[in-house]
C-alpha cells in the first residue's frame, strides 16, 4: 500500500511539465540535478545548527549582552507551600476571594499574597538575557545567509533577466551554491521548529509553528519540482528584511530605544519595498506570467503560485501589524510588538509591584498605630476588606 501511494505521489504529471520524465533529470555528463533525497540532509544539518547555536549563545551572544548591560536575572520569591500548591493546581491568577482566603490561611496581608503570585508568574517568564540571545542568533544567521545569498546570486543571469529563470526548465542543472543556499535555509527553519519548545513562549506560538512548516513545505516543493532559480529569488527577498527586525529586537532588549526605533523604521521600509512591491510585481510576475511564454500550465505551476499568493496575503497581514507598531512608535515614541512577547506585561507588573511596596509601607505605618490602610480602625491580627 505504501508503495502504491509513493508511486501515485511521485507521478510526473504532478511535478513536471507535460512530456517531461523523471529520467530527463538524471545526472549526466558531469551535470547534477535536484533529487528529493537531498532533503534528508536538512535534518542532521538542523541538529548541527542547534549545536552551533548553543555555543554561539554561550560564547558570543551572552558576552555581547553583558557588554550592553544586560544581566542574568535571578527572580527569587519567598517559599510558601500553601501558595505554591494553589499556583500549580488551582490558578495562576487567583480571584479576590481566593486572595482573601489564602491571606488568612498564611497569616499574610492581601497585598503580600498578590505580590507573591505576581513574582511567581514573573519567575516563569523568560529574562531579557534569553530573549537577547535568541534574537542575536537569528540576526547572525540571517546576516550570514543574506551575504551568502547575494554572493551566490550577484552574477547569475536570471537575477537581471527573469526570462532566464525558465529558460530550459526543468532541465536546469543544480549549482553547488544553490545546493548550500537551499539546504542551509531549510535546515535553519527545521532548527527553529525543533527549538520552539525551549525558546521564549510567545502569544503567536501557533502562528510560528504554521509559518515554519509552511516555509519548509514551500522550499521542499520548489526543490522537488526544480524551481530552484525562482526559489532563491524568493529567499533573498525575505531574508534581507529579517536582519533589521532581529537587530531592532536586540537593541530593544538592551534598552537602546532610539537605536531600536531607527532600526525598526529601516526594517519597515525594507519590508514594504521587498514584500509588498518587489515580491508581487517581480517575483509573482516571474512565476505566474513569464512561464506561459515557455510552457503550458501544469499542476505544480498552479500549486506553486497558489502557495506564493497565500504568502503574499500573509505579507499584507504582517504589514498591517507593522503599520500599527509604526503608529505607536510615532505617537508614543515606543515600539511594542503587538504580535507577541510577554516582556511588556512583565514590565507593567514590575511597576505595579513598586507601587505595591509603597502602599504596603503606608499600610505598615497605619497598622503600627492600629489603623487600616484607609485609616479606619481594625482589630490587630485581622485583614481589612
Amino acid at each position: 500500500m505504501f508503495q502504491t501511494f509513493k508511486d501515485w505521489f511521485w507521478l510526473e504529471r504532478f511535478w513536471l511539465p507535460p512530456a517531461i520524465k523523471w529520467s530527463d533529470l538524471e545526472d549526466h555528463d558531469g551535470l547534477v540535478f535536484v533529487k528529493p533525497s537531498h532533503l534528508y540532509m536538512t535534518i542532521p544539518y538542523a541538529f548541527g545548527l542547534l549545536i552551533i547555536r548553543h555555543f554561539f549563545e554561550k560564547f558570543i551572544a551572552t558576552p555581547l549582552a553583558k557588554a550592553f548591560g544586560i544581566q542574568e536575572e535571578v527572580r527569587k520569591i519567598i517559599p510558601n507551600t500553601v501558595l505554591e500548591n494553589f499556583f500549580k493546581h488551582s490558578s495562576r491568577q487567583p480571584s479576590e476571594d481566593d486572595i482573601y482566603g489564602l491571606a488568612k490561611k498564611c497569616n499574610l496581608t492581601e497585598r503580600q499574597v498578590e505580590r507573591w503570585f505576581r513574582s511567581r508568574r514573573n519567575q516563569a517568564r523568560p529574562c531579557r538575557m534569553k530573549k537577547f540571545r535568541e534574537a542575536c542568533w537569528r540576526f547572525a544567521f540571517y546576516l550570514m545567509i543574506t551575504i551568502a545569498g547575494i554572493a551566490f546570486l550577484y552574477d547569475k543571469p536570471w537575477v537581471y533577466d527573469l526570462g532566464e529563470v525558465w529558460n530550459g526548465y526543468p532541465r536546469q542543472p543544480l549549482l553547488q551554491s544553490q545546493y548550500w543556499y537551499y539546504i542551509l535555509e531549510m535546515s535553519f527553519y527545521w532548527s527553529l521548529l525543533f527549538s520552539l519548545g525551549s525558546d521564549v513562549k510567545r502569544k503567536d506560538f501557533l502562528a510560528h509553528v504554521i509559518h515554519h512548516l509552511a516555509a519548509i513545505s514551500l522550499m521542499s516543493f520548489s526543490w522537488c519540482a526544480n524551481y530552484i532559480r525562482s526559489g532563491t529569488l524568493v529567499m533573498i527577498v525575505h531574508d534581507v528584511a529579517d536582519i533589521w527586525l532581529e537587530s531592532a529586537k536586540m537593541f530593544s532588549y538592551a534598552g537602546w530605544k532610539q537605536t531600536c526605533n531607527t532600526l525598526f523604521f529601516i526594517f519597515s521600509a525594507i519590508f514594504f519595498i521587498s514584500r509588498l512591491i518587489i515580491f508581487p510585481f517581480w517575483i509573482l510576475y516571474c512565476t505566474l506570467v513569464i512561464p506561459m511564454l515557455y510552457l503550458e500550465p501544469f499542476f505544480s505551476y498552479i500549486f506553486l503560485n497558489l502557495q506564493l499568493m497565500v504568502l503574499q496575503v500573509l505579507h499584507l497581514y504582517w504589514g498591517y501589524f507593522i503599520l500599527k507598531m509604526l503608529k505607536r512608535c510615532i505617537f508614543t515614541k515606543n515600539i511594542q510588538d503587538v504580535r507577541s512577547d510577554d516582556e511588556d506585561e512583565y514590565e507593567e507588573e514590575e511597576e505595579d509591584e513598586g507601587k505595591d511596596k509603597a502602599t504596603e509601607g503606608k499600610e505598615k505605618d497605619c497598622v503600627k498605630n492600629g489603623l487600616g490602610a484607609h485609616r479606619s480602625l481594625i482589630p490587630n491580627g485581622q485583614h481589612g476588606r
